[in-house]
């Protein structure tokens, strides 16, 4: 078995954010440790909850930063440090407002794109090439609602859609963790929404 990898995914913690297009991360995170374990613990080296099981014959450390989004990094960063593990093998799960919804895109690295979460991950660990989930939210209705539109539930068709969305981007967490990026990004990243 290879070395530990590291899936983190982005959101608020706090029951009023749980069903927000903003905790995407958050909720595929919680599915897919869902059913490999009983659940998360507080970790102590880093504001985070944490999960470790076994998926795809690999040792995947799951975690919930509990620093609100915009400093998402300093809990990612206190846990590459004390776990020492190293960019290919850390995977962020996050929502992003450039891609419909439904959309699952996997990226070995680039810009935050004007997502705050990125932006603070990229900061803290000092390079852009950290690799990525995307899962599409769609666009706000107007620029200046961004704010609002992330932070805002799902609606009935969205919540409706939402089974498969999840188990899309299940399927391309686990090649990325099975070591099959590449296949990962044939299979998802030019997918129609529809399909």
């Amino acid at each position: 078995m290879a070395g530990k990898k590291l899936v983190v995914g982005l959101g608020n913690p706090g029951r009023e954010y749980q069903n927000t297009r903003h905790n995407l991360g958050f909720m595929l995170v919680e599915h897919v440790v869902g059913l490999h374990t009983t659940g998360f613990t507080r970790y102590r080296h880093a504001q985070a909850l944490v999960a470790e099981t076994e998926v795809e014959g690999q040792n995947v450390l799951f975690a919930l930063p509990l620093t609100y989004m915009n400093l998402s990094g300093h809990a990612l960063r206190g846990i590459t440090d004390y776990e020492r593990i190293g960019l290919p093998d850390i995977l962020v799960v996050t929502d992003d407002i450039h891609l419909a919804f439904g959309a699952v895109r996997l990226k070995t690295g680039g810009s935050h794109g004007g997502h705050n979460g990125m932006r603070s991950v990229i900061e803290q660990m000092g390079t852009a090439e950290v690799a990525r989930l995307k899962m599409g939210i769609g666009q706000p209705p107007s620029p200046d609602r961004q704010v609002d539109y992330v932070l805002s539930d799902f609606t009935k068709e969205e919540i409706a859609r939402m089974g498969a969305f999840i188990d899309d981007a299940a399927g391309c967490l686990r090649l990325w963790i099975a070591g099959q990026a590449a296949e990962a990004m044939t299979k998802f990243n030019k997918r129609k929404v529809d399909d």
